[in-house]
């Protein structure tokens, strides 16, 4: 279960800004501990649907909802299976997106599946940007976060491909937390930091359907 962090909090004032936030539909990917989906209930979200892959998160963010009080629905299972025929004004996405060695020890580790995303760090990252089109209405609204290692460039690209109008709304430079410092020289070998460096740029993109696409699928 991925406990919120950096890019959670980068998030999160992403969705107290959004302009289509009151009155919502809100879908929130990978929801973890539910913080992101009850933020988006608290600022006049009409409804807020809430989905992971992991169990332990499921439990974890439905019981913060229930404490809350907030009209959040807690679901579990991926895209294919909650969301699909579906689609929704704001979409919320704070996918996993470290690179990772494959085999490696740091994706056996116990919660790897919450941040290993492969050796480029794109492999949830390019799942959502095929299937975000067909997620959101006309007009409809994508946030995500993700870290420049895995790619902004690629996301802005296979987004606007899709008919998306999309913009980088926020950055915030943040050291290593845990996660890559274990696995610093590895990122290193790779050329995807320089020597030493301690610290990562978090970006949130901001993504508008501004078009019909064939991927829409209604």
């Amino acid at each position: 279960m991925y406990a919120p962090q950096d890019d959670t909090a980068l998030l999160a004032e992403a969705v107290c800004r959004e302009p289509a936030m009151p009155g919502a539909q809100v879908l929130d990917i990978g929801t973890g501990t539910g913080a992101l989906a009850l933020l988006a209930a608290r600022c006049g979200a009409a409804g807020v649907e809430a989905v992971d892959v992991s169990a332990r998160a499921v439990l974890a963010a439905w019981l913060n909802t229930r404490r809350s009080g907030q009209p959040v629905r807690v679901r579990l299972g991926d895209l294919a299976s909650v969301a699909s025929g579906r689609r929704f004004d704001v979409v919320l996405a704070n996918p996993p997106y470290v690179p990772s060695r494959p085999g490696g020890p740091f994706v056996r580790a116990r919660g790897g599946r919450a941040w290993n995303a492969g050796p480029d760090g794109r492999a949830a990252l390019d799942r959502l940007c095929a299937r975000i089109p067909g997620l959101l209405r006309p007009r409809g609204v994508l946030l995500l976060v993700q870290s420049a290692l895995s790619g902004v460039g690629t996301t802005l690209e296979r987004l606007a491909a899709q008919g998306l109008h999309v913009d980088v709304t926020a950055r915030r430079v943040v050291p290593f937390g845990p996660v890559l410092l274990r696995r610093g020289p590895w990122l290193a070998s790779r050329g995807l930091i320089g020597p030493g460096d301690d610290k990562e740029e978090l970006v949130v993109i901001r993504a508008i359907r501004t078009t019909e696409c064939s991927s829409c699928a209604r």
